[in-house]
C-alpha cells in the first residue's frame, strides 16, 4: 500500500515549519544585515548535498510562562553531519531567529547527542555559537543543559578536533563550551564573547567597561588570547574552519592528512644562506624562514595577533603536515614571556593529541626579564612549555637558527627535552647565557681592576663565544644531530619528519600528569 498523501503533506508541513525557523521576516532581516542564517552556515560548511540533519522535529519541553503555547522550530539549533572536503564532520548551528537562540533542555540535548555521536564515530565537531544564553523560562534545566555540554566537550577533548565559531552573542556560561574546545574562530563584527557584561561589571566593581574593550574579536585576539582566529564574516569563519580541519586528522586514532605523493627531495635554497643578519643584535624575521622552508610558503598561523614573540601554526614539509613553533626575534627579541609560554604550551598539546609532528625554530635569548613577569608567575607559565614538550610523544624536530640560551632553550625542545633530531645552523649560539653576561659573571673582578677593561672584555667575549657558544661544541658532545647549511634546511627537515612518522613511545602508566596550570 502506497503512503497516503495526507501523511506526506503532514511531513512536508512540519519540515517547512522547521525550515522557516523564526519566520521568513526574521530570516530576511538577517540577510539584509549581511548575516547568514543558521542553516545557511551549515550549507556553506558542508560539501553540497552531504548534510544529514539530526532532530529537525525536536520541540522545547518548557510549560511555564506561556511557553506551552509557543512553537520553537528545531528548538533553536540545527544539528547534523556532512562532509567537508570529503571527510565526515559533525556540526551544530544555533538559530538566533528562534527565541534568540536561547538554550533550553532539548536544545542542549540535541548538541550533547551530536557531540557524543561525533566522539563515538571519530569525526571532528564544528559548533556555530549565536545565542542569547540560557532560556530563563526553563530555569535550572537550562543550566543543567550547559553542564551536560561542558561534560561532553571534555569527554571529546583529545579524541576528536573541536572547533567553535563565535558568530553572534556568546555570553555568560555559554562562553565556556567554546573555551573547552580546541580552537575558537570569531567574526569581526556582530559577535561578542564575555562572562560579565558592562552593567554587571559596573554594579560589582564600579568600572566603566564597554564591550569593545573586552568582548570583541579584536580584544580577544590581541589582549586576552581567548580566541585563535579572526574572520571577516560568517562565510570566512566557515572557510577558516574547513582550512583548519585540513591539517588535522578526524580523530586521535588517525594520522594527519599527509600527502605522500609529494616527492621527498634534497633542496638547496641559496636565499636561506643570506637570511640571517650579520649582527646577532639585529632581528631575524622568522616568517621569512617559514616562507622558504614550507610547501608553497603556505603557513596557517594560529593566534597571530597574540604574544607575537612566539609564532605557532600549521604547514606542510614536502607533503608532511606539521605544527611549527618559532621564536620571533622581531618582537621582544624573541624572549619567552607568560603569554608566549601559554600560547606555545597549548599548541604543543593540541599537536600531540592529534598526532601532528612538531618543528621548532629556535632563536631565543632567554625569558623576558621584569618584575611584572616574575610577579605574574613566569616560573609556572614557563614550566607549562617544559611539561608540554616533555610529555609530547609525537615527532619533534628542532632547528637552532641563532640564540639558544639557558632554560629558554630547554623550553624550546632541546635533545634533553625529547627532541628526536636537533639541527643547527653555523650561526647558532648554544650556551647557558650570552657572551656578555657570561664574561661579566666569570671575570667581573678582573674587569673592575683592569686598566683596559673594555678591550679585555671584548677579547674575553670573543674567546667565550668561540669556546662555549659554537654549535660545534654541542655537536662534539652529541647534543645536536648535525650542523647544516641554511640552504639545506627544507630538505633536511622534510627527511627528518618522514623518518620519524613511525615513532612510538610508551610512557609510565598513570592517570595523567600534573601540568602547572
Amino acid at each position: 500500500m502506497a503512503i497516503s498523501k495526507k501523511l506526506t503533506d503532514e511531513l512536508a508541513r512540519r519540515r517547512q515549519t522547521a525550515l522557516d525557523a523564526g519566520g521568513k521576516a526574521k530570516l530576511e532581516a538577517r540577510r539584509q544585515k549581511g548575516l547568514m542564517t543558521a542553516r545557511e552556515r551549515l550549507e556553506a560548511l558542508f560539501d553540497n548535498g552531504s548534510f544529514l540533519e539530526f532532530g529537525m522535529h525536536v520541540q522545547h519541553s518548557c510549560h511555564n510562562f506561556g511557553m506551552e503555547k509557543k512553537v520553537l522550530p528545531s528548538d533553536g539549533v540545527i544539528c547534523g553531519i556532512g562532509t567537508v572536503d570529503g571527510r565526515q564532520v559533525a556540526a551544530f548551528s544555533q538559530d538566533f531567529t528562534v527565541a534568540g537562540g536561547s538554550l533550553g533542555f532539548m536544545h542542549a540535548k540535541k548538541i550533547c547527542d551530536l557531540l557524543q555521536f561525533a566522539g563515538e564515530n571519530g569525526m571532528p565537531v564544528v559548533g556555530v555559537n549565536d545565542s542569547g544564553g540560557a532560556r530563563i523560562q526553563e530555569g535550572v534545566e537550562s543550566l543543567a543543559g550547559y553542564g551536560k555540554i561542558f561534560w561532553q566537550n571534555v569527554n571529546n577533548s583529545g579524541v576528536v578536533p573541536q572547533v567553535a565559531i563565535i558568530a553572534g552573542p556568546c555570553a555568560g556560561g555559554a562562553a565556556y563550551s567554546p573555551a573547552l574546545m580546541d580552537f575558537i574562530i570569531m567574526t569581526k563584527n556582530n559577535s561578542d564573547l564575555f562572562i560579565c557584561g558592562p552593567q554587571v561589571i559596573k554594579a560589582a566593581t564600579g568600572e566603566e567597561a564597554k564591550l569593545e574593550m573586552f568582548a570583541t574579536a579584536d580584544a580577544h585576539a590581541t589582549v586576552s588570547g581567548n580566541i585563535h582566529l579572526v574572520a571577516n564574516d560568517d562565510r570566512h569563519a566557515l572557510e577558516l574552519a574547513a582550512k583548519l580541519l585540513s591539517f588535522l586528522p578526524s580523530n586521535n586514532m588517525q594520522e594527519p592528512p599527509h600527502d605522500f605523493t609529494v616527492p621527498l627531495e634534497n633542496t638547496y635554497d641559496e636565499e636561506l644562506n643570506n637570511i640571517v643578519p650579520e649582527s646577532s643584535k639585529d632581528a631575524l624575521d622568522v616568517y621569512k624562514v617559514i616562507n622558504r622552508i614550507t610547501d608553497g610558503g603556505e603557513f596557517f598561523e594560529i593566534q597571530g595577533s597574540y604574544a607575537k614573540n612566539i609564532v605557532v601554526g600549521f604547514a606542510r614539509f614536502q607533503g608532511v603536515v606539521a605544527g611549527i613553533i618559532a621564536n620571533q626575534s622581531a618582537y621582544k627579541a624573541g624572549c619567552l614571556d607568560i603569554n608566549a609560554a601559554d600560547k606555545a604550551a597549548r599548541f604543543i598539546r593540541v599537536c600531540n593529541a592529534f598526532n601532528v609532528p612538531i618543528v621548532n625554530l629556535v632563536d631565543v635569548p632567554g625569558f623576558f626579564p621584569g618584575l611584572a613577569q616574575e610577579r605574574g608567575g613566569i616560573i609556572r607559565h614557563g614550566a607549562k612549555m617544559l611539561f608540554a614538550y616533555a610529555s609530547a610523544t609525537v615527532p619533534k624536530i628542532t632547528l637552532i637558527m641563532r640564540k639558544a640560551y639557558g632554560g629558554s632553550y630547554m623550553a624550546m625542545c632541546s635533545t634533553d627535552m625529547g627532541a628526536d633530531m636537533v639541527f643547527a645552523w653555523p650561526t647558532a649560539e648554544i650556551a647557558v647565557m650570552g657572551a656578555k653576561g657570561a664574561v661579566n659573571v666569570l671575570y667581573g673582578k678582573e674587569l673592575k681592576t683592569a686598566p683596559n677593561a673594555e678591550e679585555l672584555a671584548a677579547k674575553l667575549r670573543a674567546e667565550y663565544s668561540e669556546k662555549f657558544e659554537s654549535p660545534y661544541q654541542a655537536a662534539e658532545k652529541g647534543m645536536i644531530t648535525d650542523v647544516i647549511e641554511p640552504a639545506e634546511t627544507r630538505g633536511i627537515i622534510s627527511r627528518a619528519l618522514r623518518a620519524t612518522l613511525g615513532k612510538r613511545q610508551t610512557r609510565m602508566p598513570k592517570k595523567h600528569g600534573n601540568i602547572p596550570l
